[in-house]
């Protein structure tokens, strides 16, 4: 933990944002108990799966170093009442194991679809958060048949779509600093081979140093109704947002004509680890669009 702290301040800000969500999601558990999960075959990967509930198949996609539990835990009990949630923990993460595949975008939704189609779903819709919310734009844009209603949280399909500083809050991380962390008792708690700790996170490192744009015209592609939600201040540039938005078919004026496919949600002082603490007004959010 030491040397956390001689890192620059918005990496070590992230970082102890990161922390204190894993403590405290963890700290509340997850109510549920899947009613299915496994591993479905994906691409020369097993990838673990929970599903939970009955009805129309809603899926969700993690962020960054996290599972199951850290990232949906509160919303899946309530999601559950009404939908068959199916929760994906992607590559290195979680129960799913490291693998030496080098991670891309293409790849992990290429995981998303192979899950599908074990589970035998023929569409969805689709809930990411932060990486997950990039692998669910991938995932709209390589498999569109498969995307009924799209839900983007504090994420964006291009790198320069973060602030100049989130990009760079990555660049200084070394693997020894996450030791002796939440997020190291959670990978410790759930992983096939504890071992592989150092070069799970040595290959998330190098993932997210690499520049990616999966293009705008790909983007304004995506026919599926899309709902983006982000914190005021969670680390997008809400200028490219907007570009997004409108990308997307947003940004109308409604009272002369129909209403966009593409709804916007800013939540008001909230950052990018805050954000997904709000559990209450996501939910809304995700009740009232997906309904």
């Amino acid at each position: 933990m030491k040397s956390l702290f001689k890192t620059g301040n918005t990496f070590k800000l992230i970082l102890l944002m990161a922390m204190v969500m894993l403590t405290t999601l963890q700290s509340k558990g997850q109510q549920l108990k899947p009613a299915v999960s496994g591993y479905a075959p994906a691409n020369g990967l097993k990838v673990y799966y929970e599903v939970y509930g009955a009805g129309k198949p809603l899926v969700l996609l993690h962020g960054a170093f996290m599972t199951i539990a850290t990232n949906w835990g509160e919303l899946i009990p309530e999601l559950a009442k009404t939908r068959k949630v199916i929760a994906i923990e992607m590559q290195g993460h979680g129960h799913t194991p490291y693998s030496d595949r080098k991670l891309n975008q293409v790849t992990l939704a290429s995981d998303v679809e192979a899950v599908l189609n074990y589970l035998k779903v023929d569409s969805a819709d689709v809930v990411g958060y932060s990486m997950g919310g990039t692998i669910a734009y991938q995932f709209a844009t390589q498999s569109a048949k498969r995307v009924n209603k799209l839900v983007i949280i504090s994420s964006t399909y291009k790198s320069t779509g973060w602030l100049p500083e989130v990009n760079n809050a990555f660049k200084g991380l070394k693997p020894e600093m996450l030791s002796n962390t939440p997020m190291k008792t959670a990978y410790d708690a759930v992983a096939p081979d504890k071992t592989k700790w150092t070069n799970f996170l040595t290959q998330m490192i190098a993932y997210a140093n690499v520049p990616f744009d999966m293009g705008d015209d790909k983007l304004a592609k995506i026919t599926s109704p899309v709902l983006i939600i982000a914190g005021d201040n969670d680390g997008l540039d809400k200028i490219e947002l907007i570009r997004t938005y409108r990308l997307l078919g947003g940004d109308k004026f409604a009272d002369m004509g129909a209403m966009p496919k593409a709804q916007l949600a800013i939540v008001p002082a909230q950052g990018h680890v805050s954000l997904m603490m709000q559990t209450k007004t996501i939910l809304a959010y995700l009740d009232g669009f997906l309904k």
